[in-house]
């Protein structure tokens, strides 16, 4: 067994909605089947016993080594409290070969538990031993050092509860929900709307007491110090017992409580000042609570206890700690409820000051404080009060956070009770603090849990606010990067800053912010993470879905304009147009509910993946006399066409129409593949909810030139004859041009045209098979880049497409793209036309441009080169 590539897929993808693991892996003949291995399934369930079925029910064909592969990745990460269910072996075109798909919780996790399963058949196979436990401990420790801590993962769940995307920003708690300028950001429960003051107030505890008392909030009195005698000092004027605390902590590091004696207070001094600058402030009597207050409402209160032992009498202390670290909700950091309780300097001194050691044994029922600090982070307990909070207590606490200007903010108080004012109990608050904790609120240790994250969330977005801006997705074989750039376009013409990626680059509300070929999952994520992004169309290339899966986990329109052969057929698995349709599918089966498909009714391909849409359909074609275009209209849902020379859309009764004449870019309805690109934008554009209006000033005034659409049918004189440069190269993308020129007059037409060698043999012959009934002369060139070809092997496959050729009559080869343009326009008479194949986009038209300005020349609008 061998495995060649591994992918991860980070959104909605091929094989499910899921983050995944794909791996390609290869099975020897023996290993394509379990059962032509001799005691290899016992031995496998003798190592791990909790495997389950090794091939899932309904898949063809025995199980091979990749089918346990699958299950036990799967199953080791259930074992560690992974929250995954899917996963999949699909055999391949190639004998032997599988696909192999998981789904993972955490990235990390998923890679891990894919080589531990390795490990698993290996040892299987060779007949030596598999360490279950230790590979279960290392997903679990894995899974605990990369998932989301219990407070920023509750604000997350609470999100994905009410539809809000979300994205992890970094390995640790920056989390952005929402999309573009509608998004916010969380670093853990901190909220971006808290300023960098505010955090630095809540840091600085004098700093924060004065404010708290000018606002009128109890707060005892103290003062920092500067060593541990001039803490003595504070003490004395304070008044004995103090609180002794670093000034600008948090989690409740370095705090100690109730310091009675000179050598208490100069251990809780070292302690403190191992953090920063120290403070001594009066020790109030009465219980530790925490106040958790969201925006101007307390949310959430909880009564903390120190970290404690009760004697049993046959037990130490240090026992009796391990006893109570046995509680699986106790761990080591923030990952669980409950963190396990230290045996340290700190709690040795507060031992002493109860004349114990960690190793006395207390005798039975004994309370044994091992802390005066109730921090959940040192060990300590929590018991929900929320219902019982006086309103004046809830006021003061709202008003603490106010004035410290604190969105997200836990307030330290302490008193005896909750159910009355703190200055009838001589109560006050100790402290506020930026982003706390949680836990202590949705898993205390007694009483109700409260949904502390949804009230964040509720903070964050209004009630019915998803955080989402429009969505649309283009896919199919041609038209694609025309049809995103003209619904680009019309969304900007309702004042929208729209984010735009595809083949040529990244735009952000008109600026070009990146180059290159940008139609993949990262460059949809890095629109979707602008703040001046009020809408995105996104090109969504296979080779991106392949790659990553998609950029978002759904969309507000998906478009598919065609599904055509050459459109990388035999590249990863992908070999027949039915695979590729399946692929191209996955933007419509992630199409919110509320949303559209917008599908081609005139390819059957295109026209089947209506069965497969959440939301609805809007089916575009010519003709609407086609079976699925008539059904659309007897169901009265929304339909777009053509009809006595301009585009209906139409819904039911109602209905609007563009004529055809005022929009440049389709030459009057001449060039039928800009028709169908129109009415694919025009269809989106309503799906997005666009008025009519605003469609229609967009379609006049976008056009076909470089400028718009860079090798998309950009049009150019050049010395009284006409010269189309187009990026084509794919057999439909060559009928459509086909069909273009023919219908353009013309004295004598020549194309310039080279392959790209990642394209089936036949896909390269028949793309010049094609011209060769259309253009008198060719020119063949070879380009830049043969991807894997032999030298001149991709000429010899453009010029046996010729060999039956009914019009052309003239063929040359040449090196080089742009050597080849100049030897095409030396040619050129007046009345000719030049179809120019571009390869390199960006610098051939730069080339062509120039070449034009030479001639005193200039872009000619569209419908000047096109008959009546």
């Amino acid at each position: 067994m061998e495995v060649s590539r591994i992918r991860i897929l980070r959104g909605p993808n091929l094989w499910c909605r899921h983050t995944a693991l794909e791996a390609v892996v290869s099975c020897a003949p023996a290993e394509r089947s379990i059962a032509e291995l001799p005691d290899f399934e016992s031995r496998v369930r003798e190592l791990f016993p909790a495997i389950g079925p090794l091939q899932r029910s309904g898949t063809q064909g025995p199980a091979s080594l990749a089918h346990v592969l699958e299950a036990a990745t799967l199953t080791l990460q259930t074992q560690a409290g992974c929250p995954v269910t899917f996963s999949r072996t699909a055999a391949t075109v190639e004998i032997g070969v599988y696909q192999v798909v998981v789904a993972y919780s955490e990235e990390a996790v998923g890679r891990v538990a894919f080589e531990l399963a390795q490990a698993l058949v290996q040892a299987a196979l060779n007949h030596t031993g598999f360490d279950l436990a230790a590979a279960i401990a290392r997903l679990r420790e894995t899974d605990e050092d990369e998932r989301l801590g219990p407070s920023t993962g509750a604000i997350v769940s609470a999100a994905a509860a009410r539809g809000i995307p979300w994205r992890r920003l970094t390995q640790g708690s920056l989390v952005q929900f929402g999309w573009g300028s509608r998004q916010r950001r969380i670093q853990a429960a901190e909220v971006d709307a808290t300023s960098a003051v505010a955090e630095a107030i809540a840091q600085d505890k004098d700093l924060t007491k004065k404010l708290l008392y000018a606002a009128g909030v109890p707060v005892p009195f103290g003062r920092p110090v500067a060593d541990a005698a001039d803490a003595w000092a504070a003490a004395c004027e304070i008044g004995l017992p103090v609180v002794v605390k670093p000034q600008g902590g948090n989690q409740g590091k370095g705090v100690t409580a109730n310091v009675a004696s000179r050598e208490h207070l100069e251990a809780a001094f070292q302690a403190a000042a191992e953090i920063g600058d120290v403070m001594v402030e009066k020790y109030l009597s009465g219980n530790d609570f925490r106040l958790l207050v969201v925006g101007d409402k307390l949310v959430a209160a909880a009564r903390r206890e120190p970290p404690h032992v009760t004697g049993d009498g046959i037990h130490t202390v240090r026992e009796l700690v391990d006893r109570i670290n046995a509680d699986p909700r106790r761990g080591d950091g923030h990952a669980t409820s409950l963190t396990r309780v230290r045996v340290d300097e700190i709690a040795v001194a507060r031992l002493g000051a109860q004349g114990l050691t960690p190793e006395s044994v207390p005798a039975k029922g004994r309370r044994i404080v091992l802390r005066v600090n109730a921090n959940l982070s040192t060990g300590g307990t929590a018991t929900d009060v929320t219902d019982d909070v006086h309103p004046e207590i809830a006021a003061n606490a709202v008003a603490a956070a106010q004035m410290v200007g604190l969105h997200v903010c836990g307030v330290d108080m302490v008193c005896e009770s909750v159910l009355r004012p703190m200055r009838e109990q001589h109560g006050g608050i100790v402290e506020v603090n930026a982003a706390p904790g949680l836990r202590m609120h949705l898993s205390p240790s007694f009483g109700k849990g409260r949904a502390v994250g949804e009230a964040i969330m509720s903070h964050l977005f209004a009630n019915g606010d998803d955080g989402r801006i429009p969505v649309v997705a283009v896919t199919g074989t041609n038209g694609k990067t025309t049809t995103a750039r003209l619904i680009a376009h019309l969304l900007a013409g309702s004042a929208l800053r729209v984010g735009l990626t595809n083949t040529d680059g990244i735009w952000v509300n008109g600026q070009q912010i990146d180059s290159g070929d940008c139609s993949g999952p990262r460059s949809a994520r890095s629109v979707l993470m602008h703040p001046d992004v009020d809408a995105a169309v996104f090109e969504t290339a296979r080779g991106g879905m392949l790659r990553e899966g998609l950029g978002f986990d759904r969309c507000q329109v998906a478009v598919v304009t065609n599904i055509g052969a050459g459109d990388h057929l035999g590249l990863n698995f992908i070999t027949t147009v039915e695979d590729l349709a399946v692929l191209k599918r996955v933007i419509v089966q992630n199409v919110a509910s509320n949303g559209y498909a917008v599908l081609n009714a005139a390819d059957a391909m295109v026209q089947a993946m209506a069965s497969s849409c959440p939301g609805q359909v809007i089916f575009f074609a010519a003709d609407h006399h086609l079976p699925a275009m008539a059904t659309q209209r007897a169901q009265g849902r929304r339909m777009v066409y053509v009809d006595d020379g301009a585009i209906v859309a139409a819904e039911g009764s109602w209905r609007e129409r563009i004529e055809l004449a005022e929009i440049p870019i389709t030459a009057n309805g001449a060039i039928a593949f800009q028709v169908e690109n129109v009415m694919a934008a025009v269809a989106a554009a309503w799906g997005v909810g666009l008025d009519w209006d605003t469609i229609r000033r967009g379609l006049a005034s976008f056009s076909s030139d470089a400028g718009h659409v860079p090798g998309r049918f950009n049009l150019m004189q050049y010395r009284g004859a006409t010269v189309i440069a187009d990026y084509g190269h794919n057999p439909d993308a060559m009928r459509a041009l086909a069909a273009a020129v023919q219908a353009m007059p013309a004295r004598r037409r020549s194309v310039v045209i080279s392959g790209a060698g990642d394209r089936r043999d036949e896909d390269i012959r028949e793309q010049t098979a094609i011209l060769g009934d259309v253009f008198d002369d060719a020119i063949l060139y070879q380009d830049a880049c043969q991807r894997g070809r032999a030298d001149g092997e991709v000429l010899a496959l453009l010029r046996a497409g010729l060999a039956h050729a009914r019009q052309t009559s003239h063929v040359s080869e040449i090196r080089g793209e742009f050597a080849a343009i100049d030897a095409a326009l030396e040619r050129l008479e007046p009345g000719d036309l030049c179809l120019v194949l571009v390869d390199q986009v960006e610098q051939a038209l730069a080339h062509l441009a120039r070449r034009v300005a030479e001639a005193g020349q200039e872009v000619a609008p569209i419908e000047a080169a096109v008959a009546p």
